[in-house]
């Protein structure tokens, strides 16, 4: 595999006889739990829950699908791997990646004793801990929750219109760039407007898991480069050139599986949705849209069904979320079922 050492990580494996898929493989999981080691340390710096999984988790857990978009841009690769490996990514996310947490402890964004609390007209406790997910601070969580699903539908539902002519174009793609940024400014802004309420500055050692997170990202997209050309590579089987939408899509969502059980077993229902909701905001609209800008976009075949299981995702979620507070464990069985049928349908009807 000596032609695919391209940079200074696969020269470095390639001299140690490493260059293999499985060896790439465990570099790109290793850095995404570096990564997220870091952002956990960002709780005490500046970032409470909410803004963490909806503002900054998702650049680290998506970082991955927008170096593939940029990899097939200058590799002049297939538009429709592109699609699949967006389509892919948020589905699974939204169904099997939240359905698995809530099997295990279930996601209580606002626990039982402060929805009682609310329907019985009494002030929900402002002492409550933010781990809890109790009291105001829950309350909180759950209208940010049910805001972020809102733009998870807004984002599906642009998609579909623009793309019912059968092809996202450049000016299609401007327009889902535009959308995610405008998302983006309300977040940073809403983020700047609870830290200036709190009182709560950036310190130095934020700017320095920063550049922690820079040096990841760079790894990241050194191995992903390989495992891309080595995928292309391959002819037969399934693993292999055939399957790469697929496969890019589910090695994309790893680092986000680690992160949902880690916070999911620590209890913090509200970045484990808001991760993995804001997480689908990178795929749709903006790494569709970038590509879109550049070359046409095909959006045939399996694209309608998908887009209509994203949104019947994101509304049983925002009606969980009103009526129990949070992801209980049948709907978390629900939700890795309907994974299961999409899987079937994609691959294997």
């Amino acid at each position: 595999m000596s032609a695919l050492a391209g940079g200074v990580l696969p020269q470095l494996l390639d001299s140690l006889a490493l260059s293999d898929p499985w060896t790439y493989l465990a570099v790109f999981l290793g850095v995404s739990l570096l990564m997220l080691w870091r952002l956990e340390a960002m709780l005490d710096q500046g970032l409470e829950g909410t803004a963490l999984g909806t503002l900054l988790t998702p650049y680290c857990t998506g970082l991955g699908n927008l170096i593939f978009v940029g990899i097939m841009i200058a590799r002049k690769g297939a538009p429709g791997e592109v699609l699949t490996n967006c389509l892919v990514n948020n589905v699974t996310n939204l169904t099997l990646v939240l359905g698995v947490p809530a099997l295990c402890w279930g996601l209580a964004v606002l626990p039982a004793k402060a929805r009682a609390a609310g329907t019985k007209g009494k002030k929900p406790a402002r002492s409550a801990k933010t781990a809890k997910g109790g009291g105001l601070e829950g309350q909180l969580n759950r209208l940010s929750l049910l805001l972020t699903l809102t733009a998870v539908l807004f984002f599906t539902g642009t998609t579909w219109a623009l793309g019912r002519d059968g092809t996202l174009d450049r000016t299609d793609g401007l327009v889902l760039i535009g959308l995610f940024l405008f998302w983006q400014c309300f977040q940073v802004f809403d983020v700047m407007k609870h830290n200036l309420r709190q009182k709560v500055s950036f310190g130095w050692r934020f700017y320095v898991d920063a550049v922690v997170v820079l040096a990841c990202a760079y790894l990241m997209y050194e191995t992903l480069d390989w495992l891309v050309t080595w995928l292309s590579a391959q002819k037969e089987g399934f693993v292999s050139a055939a399957n790469l939408g697929w496969l890019t899509g589910w090695l994309m969502v790893l680092p986000n599986a680690v992160l949902a059980l880690y916070w999911g077993w620590k209890r913090r229902a509200d970045i484990v949705y808001t991760s993995q909701v804001g997480d689908g905001h990178i795929c749709i609209p903006l790494c569709l849209g970038l590509f879109a800008v550049v070359r046409p976009l095909p959006t045939a075949g399996f694209t309608t069904t998908t887009l209509a299981i994203l949104a019947g995702s994101a509304v049983l979620h925002g009606v969980m979320l009103l009526t129990s507070g949070g992801l209980p464990r049948w709907a978390g069985g629900v939700l890795v079922a309907a994974y299961g049928w999409f899987v079937y349908a994609g691959l294997l009807a």
